[in-house]
């Protein structure tokens, strides 16, 4: 349990939340209620076991950061996670009920243990260790397969490190599902373009053979598709785009819109990575009715303004 002060609220509360929850409880020494849920949070904050860290604030002693949360009346208690509020509630909840809302948000034992390999799989990387990376992301799925975002991200490794036999094992799970989540769609394209690449005759061909057939036929589709798969696989991804987006302008249908689904497949592997911050963008009210200050912006990077100016390009092609 920490106090919090306007001097220590940034440190303690805004980035300390980055890497773990951190339960703010609004409380003053006259208040009964508060002096009944103290307690149950702080057996709380034991029992969870540091999946979440209490933070209380005298709302007497620190009227400025009550303002900023608009807090009207106390207990008020408001999770923030990654640096921003996520959820609230007010009045003394019983145990249970706070058990309730805490698992709502925190992470389970499970998804901490694969959060810690996969802190370890990017120390492994960032040392140029790809095995020691491989399998501490394998590791992490086994303790949570349900996780969808690490399914991809070690899909992703696999495939940009060569293994595809791992990667397409690593994929079907997610292939399987009803529908199939657009991402997994995206993986599957990118090992289709390497399979074709290491299997048909044309992965071999330098660029100027598939240019010398796209300039004597500006409509030979097959040689446009099978360049653009071999740009693909050589991380010349714009240049990928173009040459789909050449077969799209002439013929949306050809060959079952397989350049379309292509396309989209690239823009979705370049699409940048949301924060890990867990929470939604917070104005006005949070889930709990308790309003809090400030919307969040978000910067587009370079790479997210080519992915949405290609995306402009297909709908322009395809209206």
């Amino acid at each position: 349990m920490l106090d919090i002060t306007t001097e220590n609220f940034e440190t303690e509360v805004i980035q300390a939340s980055q890497s773990v929850p951190v339960l703010v409880d609004f409380w003053a020494p006259w208040c009964g209620p508060c002096k009944s849920l103290t307690p149950i949070l702080e057996k709380l904050e034991t029992a969870y076991a540091g999946r979440f860290v209490l933070a209380k604030i005298n709302s007497d002693e620190q009227q400025e950061l009550a303002a900023a949360f608009g807090i009207r009346s106390i207990p008020t208690c408001v999770l923030m996670m990654g640096g921003k509020p996520v959820d609230g509630f007010m009045g003394a909840l019983p145990e249970g009920k706070l058990r309730e809302f805490l698992d709502k948000h925190l992470p389970g034992e499970g998804a901490l243990a694969a959060a810690d390999e996969v802190d370890e799989a990017q120390q492994a990387l960032e040392s140029g260790d790809i095995a020691g990376a491989i399998a501490r992301m394998d590791e992490a799925l086994r303790a949570e397969p349900a996780n969808d975002d690490l399914r991809y991200d070690y899909v992703k490794l696999l495939i940009g490190t060569g293994h595809l036999a791992e990667a397409a094992a690593a994929l079907a799970p997610a292939l399987a599902q009803i529908p199939v989540p657009l991402r997994f769609e995206a993986l599957q394209q990118w090992l289709n373009a390497i399979e074709f690449v290491t299997t048909d005759p044309r992965g071999r061909w330098p660029l100027e053979q598939f240019e010398a057939l796209i300039a004597a036929n500006k409509r030979d589709f097959e040689a446009r598709f099978a360049k653009a798969r071999v740009l693909m696989v050589a991380n010349d991804w714009v240049g990928a785009l173009d040459e789909l987006l050449e077969i799209i302008m002439r013929d949306k249908k050809w060959d079952g819109e397989a350049p379309r689904k292509t396309f989209i497949a690239i823009l979705e592997l370049l699409t940048p990575p949301k924060p890990k911050a867990a929470g939604p963008e917070v104005s006005g009210k949070t889930a709990g009715g308790i309003e809090l200050a400030g919307p969040a912006s978000v910067e587009q990077d370079e790479q997210a303004a080519l992915v949405s100016a290609y995306r402009r390009k297909l709908s322009m092609m395809l209206n």
